[in-house]
């Protein structure tokens, strides 16, 4: 029979192909700098070498850091069988997905995504579709095509809000503070919202503190987080939406 293999696809593509090229071309050209004993070789190199790290931290974190920082929320967490679950921005259903195999029979995860194929490469509805059967959770989860700042969603419906990597995507502060918004009006009264983001992290905690959010937290998840480098870190904020009239 055949082997069917789940895809969750490379965060931003061009990011490690350019640092890759970059520095295969940079070290292309320290070798031949020191044949000719040019001492210029060896800072060529250097850089070379620090471009090929940066290429390969940032394929790490995608292809297995990302997976290791949730894996240890849902560790933590224990999601009840029951919950609603929401995934902003949920690509190929990395997140969305590990979730769902927590849920029983009355228990539901939704992903909302644009599909935008420059943040993740194949990013596409189907091959969510195609990771969730593969997976056996189909029948709990529901993909929707919307912008995480404007859901077509009821008012507190949802347990606990996931976002992995995808709310720095938007541009605009102003873009940012209404995805965050959205996902307050959604979340119901003492549910859950974890967010993973590697910038505007600490602009996410002064909003989510203006939205009146309680036991906020910001972490540094540490190496098997970095995107190239320490300079560029994944950082996990959790926060509970504070209940009515408190």
């Amino acid at each position: 029979m055949k082997q069917h293999r789940t895809n969750y696809g490379i965060d931003a593509p061009m990011v490690p192909i350019l640092y890759v090229l970059v520095g295969c071309s940079a070290l292309c050209i320290s070798v031949i700098e020191l044949i000719h004993d040019q001492k210029s070789g060896y800072w060529i190199l250097i850089y070379a070498l620090f471009m090929l790290s940066g290429g390969g931290f940032h394929l790490h974190t995608s292809l297995r850091g990302k997976f290791l920082i949730w894996s240890n929320v849902f560790a933590e967490l224990k999601l009840p069988e029951n919950a609603r679950i929401l995934d902003l921005g949920c690509g190929h259903g990395a997140v969305l997905i590990k979730a769902a195999k927590f849920l029983g029979g009355s228990g539901e995860a939704v992903g909302v995504d644009l599909w935008r194929k420059v943040d993740q490469s194949g990013n596409d509805m189907h091959a969510t579709e195609k990771n969730a059967l593969i997976e056996n959770v189909s029948n709990k989860i529901q993909l929707i095509t919307a912008d995480m700042t404007e859901l077509p969603l009821q008012e507190e419906s949802f347990d606990f809000i996931f976002s992995s990597l995808a709310i720095h995507n938007i541009k605009s502060k102003e873009g940012r503070d209404d995805a965050l918004r959205e996902a307050t009006r959604v979340l119901k009264p003492g549910g859950t919202l974890i967010i993973a983001d590697i910038s505007k992290t600490k602009e996410y905690m002064r909003t989510l503190q203006s939205l009146s959010f309680k036991n906020l937290s910001r972490q540094n998840t540490g190496w098997i987080g970095w995107w190239t480098g320490p300079w560029l870190s994944t950082y996990l904020i959790k926060a509970t939406k504070a209940k009515n009239n408190l």
